[in-house]
């Protein structure tokens, strides 16, 4: 069985946000061990701070490779990354010994899943103004995955697994334009090559996971399209000429759509991937269809990556209640993503 299954490193995130007890809540799923072989890559200490805030009996074992490691529904192993400096951090704060905690931790997994010694990897959610602190200035995980890789054709996408009853076979994907930027900063840095290229990637990505070629709606950035340029001309003078280039290299692409009408339409299956202009155009929508079955992936990388689709929720972390099913539905996808499983 080991054979069949993708070895996983797990990022613990930010040691002072929900990481630890999410991944401590979802280890103890058997569905999981039968997915991956999950390895954590933190402070095997913090990992056990979270065990016993679970008054679970799961053990953390330290190794010092992924390939020693042999993961169990009672077994953890933890390859050591960070500093001790960390255990004095304040849970629930920000703190710049977390954030460099959480860095460690996502170069270390970075650099084992470039190296091919893992199949993939799930993070847990890092504080952005932590990692600030710690002297990293990266606006998340997707900025920051990029350079380590040495990317600049990226994106980062919501993806929400098939459900009865709404939702293509395959899912919806959202990928997004632009991204960890003011609103102001977003209309700005708005053009036809983005707009194209975040396309061509949703394209990609659904192809993967459905074998065929996937439907595509385009937002509008102006509410009702731009009222044919009465409030904003954006949608036919970026947007439609981008759909427009991109039915000609033979993607599936309908737009500029308005947002409201098109997510409506994407629940209901018409659509597998919508791109939209800017971040909350497309975060609160999908978290509206399912914010806990959510699971943020980028794409772009040659590695893969998911994560969950929350931050680290300070206002609730070590209070026992933190959900785990988005940590859960992160891991199901990298497994389903590197093809070796049936998840």
């Amino acid at each position: 069985m080991r054979e069949n299954r993708p070895t996983l490193a797990v990022t613990m995130g930010d040691p002072a946000g929900v990481g630890p007890e999410i991944i401590v809540g979802t280890w103890m799923e058997t569905l999981l061990h039968q997915w991956c072989r999950p390895v954590v890559l933190g402070h095997p200490e913090i990992l056990r701070r979270a065990v016993k805030f679970w008054h679970t009996r799961v053990e953390v074992v330290e190794v010092d490779t992924p390939e020693e490691a042999e993961p169990a529904p009672g077994v953890i192993p933890c390859i050591p990354c960070g500093d001790d400096d960390v255990l004095d951090a304040p849970k629930a704060a920000i703190d710049a010994r977390a954030g460099q905690a959480a860095y460690a931790a996502v170069v270390a997994a970075t650099r084992l899943a470039l190296d091919g010694r893992v199949d993939g990897i799930t993070t847990a959610p890092l504080h952005k103004e932590a990692l600030y602190r710690a002297g990293h200035g990266y606006p998340g995980h997707t900025e920051l995955l990029a350079d380590l890789c040495g990317v600049d054709d990226y994106a980062m996408m919501l993806y929400l697994g098939p459900e009865e009853g709404s939702l293509s076979e395959a899912g919806l994907a959202v990928v997004h334009v632009t991204l960890h930027m003011s609103l102001r900063s977003a209309c700005n840095e708005l053009n036809e090559e983005a707009v194209l290229g975040k396309a061509r990637l949703a394209d990609r990505f659904m192809a993967r996971l459905s074998g065929s070629r996937p439907r595509i709606g385009v937002c509008a950035l102006n509410p009702h399209c731009g009222e044919g340029g009465f409030f904003g001309d954006e949608e036919r003078t970026i947007i439609a000429p981008a759909v427009e280039r991109g039915l000609a290299e033979g993607l599936s692409l309908e737009g500029p759509l308005a947002t409201d009408t098109l997510m409506v339409n994407a629940r209901d299956g018409h659509f597998d991937a919508i791109v939209a202009m800017y971040h909350d155009q497309g975060h609160i929508a999908l978290k509206l269809l399912g914010m806990h079955r959510a699971v943020n992936v980028t794409l772009g990388l040659p590695i893969i990556r998911t994560s969950v689709a929350h931050g680290t929720a300070f206002d609730i972390a070590w209070h026992q209640h933190a959900e785990t099913g988005s940590m859960l539905e992160a891991l199901r996808v990298a497994a389903k993503l590197v093809g070796t499983c049936d998840a």
